[in-house]
């Protein structure tokens, strides 16, 4: 509860005083004219179909969105537009949107880099290190596949422990052929497809090991994109005991999700996308799969992510804004669904995310850790749709569609 009313005001300070978001319905080509009047871009395309993306280099190498029907097609990535058009930055936290991002964790806790030593864990203490926030990444190689990035940072958490990295990051666009490996499934070729993958490195440059009496880092990619009242998120997990297995969800990052919007059925967590009821959800390591997705009825885009997951690994960094008995109790995988933080509230966007996360990074001296992170969307027949949405979530179109009905 405590965590719900600091965002709550977060939410409003920072989103509030700005013009109420535009509710008009984007086109790809829209979105390049507009990012083009406030940050360079850079545009991958695949030769061979329509797919492209945005990539804004000054805004941490982000994906700011991607179709894959062409320049007049659909755009699937959530941008603020009006935090855009603003122009101001805040050193808290800059809303850019993009549909994939780069940020470290811990957030909070006695190892989080978002607070200084001593301070409280409230929201006028809280900044998102300005690396990640106001910063631009260092363009290394572009190619016309792929563009990657570098960033060296020198970071100090709240018990004072200091981390100097280089942050890399190589964001390509995929055939849907490689997009179709990765996931295990043939993609027909009549389906509207666009996928794009990061490989995201940190590397200690500094003189000191990182251990865990004294804090560790974990990459962190975070998705944004656009709600539908028809949008509904799927992420599988592993059955077993509990007693072996602990929780299948946390589900009260910010209260309790009502059962209306939260369903647990067979191997599945169905999560309601709408964008009109703020949430979150995580899975931790023992129920972990690879896989998340989600379903856009209206639509008919079915979306995908995959990411590096080793189960042996079950330290992952705890983000609750408090000292924590259990700093590396933390989840692998996270939605949210966006909504007002407060009767009568204006939303962040509207957006729906999907996340994930790399275990705690223990690195000595020039040691360096990767998570890859990889997203697709796939437009068309529902029919050939629910044959994917089954290899690889394991859930029918239908089971979808009605999971809360």
């Amino acid at each position: 509860m405590k965590r719900a009313i600091i965002v709550a005001v977060l939410c409003t300070l920072v989103y509030c005083s700005a013009p109420k978001q535009e509710a008009v319905k984007m086109t790809f080509q829209n979105d390049i004219d507009f990012l083009q009047k406030y940050t360079p871009i850079e545009i991958l395309k695949d030769s061979s179909s329509q797919a492209q993306i945005i990539v804004c280099p000054a805004l941490q190498g982000r994906v700011m969105t991607s179709t894959a029907t062409g320049s007049t097609g659909d755009s699937y990535g959530w941008i603020n537009y009006d935090f855009f058009k603003a122009g101001q930055n805040n050193p808290h936290f800059n809303p850019y949107g993009g549909e994939e991002r780069i940020w470290l964790g811990p957030e909070g806790g006695q190892f989080s880099i978002y607070f200084k030593q001593g301070d409280p864990f409230d929201l006028e203490h809280w900044f998102t290190p300005p690396a990640f926030n106001e910063e631009p990444f260092d363009i290394i190689e572009r190619t016309e596949s792929y563009i990657s990035f570098g960033k060296n940072i020198h970071l100090v958490n709240y018990s004072g422990a200091e981390f100097d990295l280089l942050v890399s990051r190589r964001v390509r666009l995929l055939t849907p052929q490689t997009a179709g490996d990765l996931f295990g499934v043939n993609m027909p070729t009549n389906l509207k497809i666009v996928a794009h993958q990061s490989e995201n490195t940190i590397t200690n440059i500094g003189v000191n090991e990182w251990k865990k009496e004294t804090g560790l880092l974990s990459i962190w990619i975070l998705g944004m994109f656009n709600p539908s009242p028809s949008a509904t998120i799927v992420l599988p997990f592993k059955k077993g005991p509990v007693e072996e297995l602990g929780p299948i969800v946390n589900d009260v990052y910010f209260g309790q999700v009502p059962a209306e919007r939260l369903k647990i059925a067979d191997s599945l967590i169905y999560f309601s996308a709408d964008g009109k009821y703020r949430s979150k959800i995580g899975i931790p390591p023992r129920r972990c799969l690879p896989y998340a997705g989600s379903y856009d009825a209206d639509n008919q885009v079915l979306t995908l992510v995959t990411f590096s997951f080793n189960e042996q690994e079950q330290d992952y960094v705890n983000s609750l804004w408090q000292i924590q008995e259990q700093p590396f109790a933390g989840d692998v995988v996270n939605s949210y669904n966006d909504g007002p933080s407060a009767p009568g509230a204006k939303p962040m966007g509207p957006f729906y995310e999907l996340e994930s996360s790399s275990a705690a990074a223990m690195l000595k001296p020039g040691e360096s850790k990767t998570h890859v992170h990889t997203t697709i969307h796939i437009q068309g027949n529902e029919a050939e749709l629910d044959v994917i949405a089954q290899h690889v979530l394991g859930a029918t179109i239908a089971d979808i569609k009605n999971a809360f009905k």
